[in-house]
């Protein structure tokens, strides 16, 4: 993928009012996930390529009112589509780059990312800058709330050996952008990497 987001935009853009009603089930999926991160009142977490917004409620309930929940898309749309579904209650959207996010380093104690990695021009790249964000011993969640072989099948296509999310090329991509990967599940029902930022 070039740096050129515009076909991200407009693929997101054309989807985003009817996101929510093509996967209405997924609500406990991001639950699960967030809750894995082991969140603690008052942390301050990135939701990386929020989309509508479905991880904010959970992510706020685990940081609580003292914590910061900001959600981050490239899609104005989705953005739309966040606020109209009330998740603008439950953390502040911003417009932007996850690539070259508006954020003070070291300014985070975790990040979310659902979906998030096939989009990323260059994913090396752009997770060091998502590990610029977050304070070390800080967390990251990549997840999809079902699995590579469903996802490829739903999408009809078949995993290459090159996918990034396949554990023996995600974790060294990690590796080399200061997050050390501490857990992976990949299963039917959701796809699940952690990683903590290294000093």
């Amino acid at each position: 993928m070039s740096d050129d987001h515009t076909h991200v935009q407009e693929f997101f853009s054309a989807r985003a009012a009817a996101w929510d009603d093509r996967f209405p089930d997924d609500g406990p999926a991001y639950a699960a996930a967030v809750a894995d991160l082991d969140l603690r009142p008052g942390d301050r977490v990135l939701d990386a390529g929020c989309g509508t917004g479905r991880a904010l409620p959970p992510l706020r309930a685990a940081v609580g009112p003292s914590g910061v929940v900001a959600g981050v898309d490239l899609t104005a749309a989705m953005l739309a589509a966040a606020t109209r579904a009330g998740r603008h209650r439950e953390g502040g959207l911003l417009l932007a780059d996850v690539t070259a996010l508006p954020l003070p380093s070291e300014s985070l104690d975790a990040v979310f990312a659902a979906g998030l990695i096939a989009h990323l021009p260059r994913p090396a790249e752009n997770l060091r800058e998502l590990a610029r964000v977050v304070r070390p011993g800080g967390t990251l969640a990549l997840f999809h709330p079902i699995g590579r072989a469903a996802l490829a099948a739903r999408q009809g296509r078949r995993i290459t050996p090159d996918d990034l999310r396949a554990e023996g090329n995600l974790g060294p991509l990690l590796a080399g952008s200061g997050w050390r990967m501490t857990s992976y599940v990949d299963e039917e029902a959701r796809f699940l990497a952690q990683a903590v930022r290294e000093d």
